[in-house]
């Protein structure tokens, strides 16, 4: 409400706008400890309420007029309608009269109808937003900030440092200015703020363009602007960069995406809806991915799968892609540390697990349903579950030896490479998992077996068997508002529609 409350320039305290902005915490505080007492306050009701006495003054000998009633004596509630029905531009004036006007207006109601009126056509681009960016994705944030709406890109952080914080940079903003018009900025680039233009294609979808497009470009040319955009996205120069390949990547990805810095189209994309009996929160997460460095990838629960869904991808495989598929009914019991260290044991372990995957699929599909098998010994007794297609269902029961606070060492096998050494070494339980691989272009793509490894609520792994590689994925701490799918079956159809554009 107080966010609200800024759009129209009516702050915690008296004074103009400007002075409201420079004040801190503490300030902040200190005004809305005021007392209740308000000299003006007193002075109006003074004036209203004391007739000439029968004693003396102008008024002696006459009848007292009659009774008058303040706008102070109206209840609450009748105050709270008729200032909601007040220009936004006199509501900065009404705060300064006195105490009682100034907290009345601090009402959510006023302000939940003010948005409607201030936000007017814009309001359907807050929340989460996917940009078009061909294999690379992104992830867009449209809130409302002060007087502005303001659209944050969220980074990962610089690779390998999978659990530093995400980091964010603004991309435009629209200045709330009267009740029906509102002044759109490009922020892209070093030179501030320039014009733009938004245009809402439909409810889940809009576009951006910048209308000056020279403040994008540096006086040093593309090479300065190249060096810049190294330090920005991976935090480091070419000249730090030894690995070859790695080196084309990032040159391919700085000439492809910046293409689209005039001009681009977004499509809502909403958080993963949670249950109880889900194995760990649903959400977004940061993940190594070799020379590609990290990426933004979407957990999500459906039944006994678990999906990881990419919202930044690569030339391999792009964003809105599956990128792993965990098994919930299959649990792998890892061997010892000493024989974890033996690629070729654990190696063993998967490939069994997917020969049974294989053969309980063949049955399904030869006829109905068979009663379950029972699990082999690399799967505990009550790993398997039926598909009831509600989340989290089948998971409870594989989850409660994690619940219970046991653990088991972990250690990478030797001859598999990861992008960050400093994983956990103790994890609290693995699955049989798919991973998807593809070549340049998404050609030939496949899934490949591997193990999902869960380190905790907020990290877990991916072993990519086919590749001898490890991913490491940390969770995003960031808080996302207006990102919440009205129903499991919308946020269904959004991964699909995402899958499709890059299929």
């Amino acid at each position: 409400m107080a966010v609200c409350a800024r759009l129209c320039g009516v702050g915690p305290a008296r004074g103009c706008r400007r002075r409201q902005q420079r004040r801190g915490p503490a300030e902040t505080a200190a005004a809305d400890s005021e007392p209740d007492t308000d000299p003006e306050e007193e002075r109006i009701e003074a004036g209203v309420a004391a007739p000439a006495g029968p004693g003396g003054g102008p008024g002696a000998g006459l009848s007292p007029p009659p009774a008058r009633c303040s706008l102070l004596e109206l209840p609450p509630e009748l105050l709270v309608e008729i200032f909601a029905s007040l220009p936004g531009t006199d509501l900065p004036s009404l705060a300064q009269v006195c105490t009682k006007f100034r907290r009345i207006l601090h009402t959510d109601t006023i302000w939940r109808r003010r948005c409607r009126e201030v936000l007017h056509r814009y309001r359907h681009i807050l929340g989460l937003w996917q940009p078009d960016i061909g294999p690379y994705g992104g992830l867009l944030n449209v809130v409302v900030d002060g007087l502005f709406i303001i659209g944050w890109m969220y980074l990962p952080p610089h690779d390998p440092h999978v659990d530093d914080p995400m980091r964010f940079k603004p991309l435009f903003r629209i200045h709330l200015m009267e009740r029906k018009s509102a002044t759109v900025e490009c922020m892209y680039g070093h030179k501030g703020p320039h014009n733009g233009h938004i245009q809402i294609v439909k409810k889940d979808e809009f576009s951006t363009k910048c209308n000056q497009t020279d403040h994008h470009r540096m006086s040093g040319g593309r090479q300065e602007e190249f060096r810049t955009w190294l330090r920005e996205e991976w935090g480091r120069t070419l000249e730090d960069i030894f690995h070859e390949h790695m080196q084309e990547l990032i040159l391919m990805k700085f000439i492809y995406t910046s293409q689209y810095d005039n001009c681009l189209t977004y499509r809502r994309i909403y958080l993963p809806p949670s249950h109880p009996d889900d194995l760990i929160k649903p959400g977004l997460f940061k993940g190594t991915y070799g020379s590609h460095g990290l990426e933004i990838v979407m957990l999500s629960f459906h039944g006994w799968r678990a999906r990881g869904t990419k919202i930044t991808g690569d030339p391999n495989i792009p964003a809105g892609q599956q990128t792993v598929e965990i098994d919930l009914r299959h649990r792998i019991q890892l061997p010892d540390v000493e024989n974890l260290r033996n690629f070729n044991e654990l190696s063993r372990l998967v490939l069994e697990v997917r020969e049974q995957v294989r053969q309980e699929q063949q049955e399904a599909s030869e006829g109905p349903a068979l009663p379950q098998e029972q699990p082999s010994a690399q799967v505990p007794s009550g790993a398997a579950a039926e598909d009831s297609g509600e989340p989290g269902s089948g998971v409870a029961a594989v989850e409660q030896p994690a619940q219970s606070g046991q653990g088991q060492p972990f250690v990478l096998p030797v001859g598999v490479s990861s992008r960050s050494e400093d994983y956990p070494r103790t994890c609290r339980t693995c699955f049989y998992g798919t991973g998807l691989i593809a070549g340049h272009g998404f050609t030939s793509p496949e899934r490949t077996p591997g193990v999902f490894v869960l380190f905790d609520e907020d990290r877990f792994g991916f072993l990519w068997l086919e590749l001898k590689s490890f991913s490491l994925y940390s969770r995003v701490q960031a808080a996302f508002r207006n990102a919440d799918a009205p129903s499991p079956q919308a946020f269904d159809e959004m991964l699909k529609n995402i899958q499709s554009l890059t299929s």
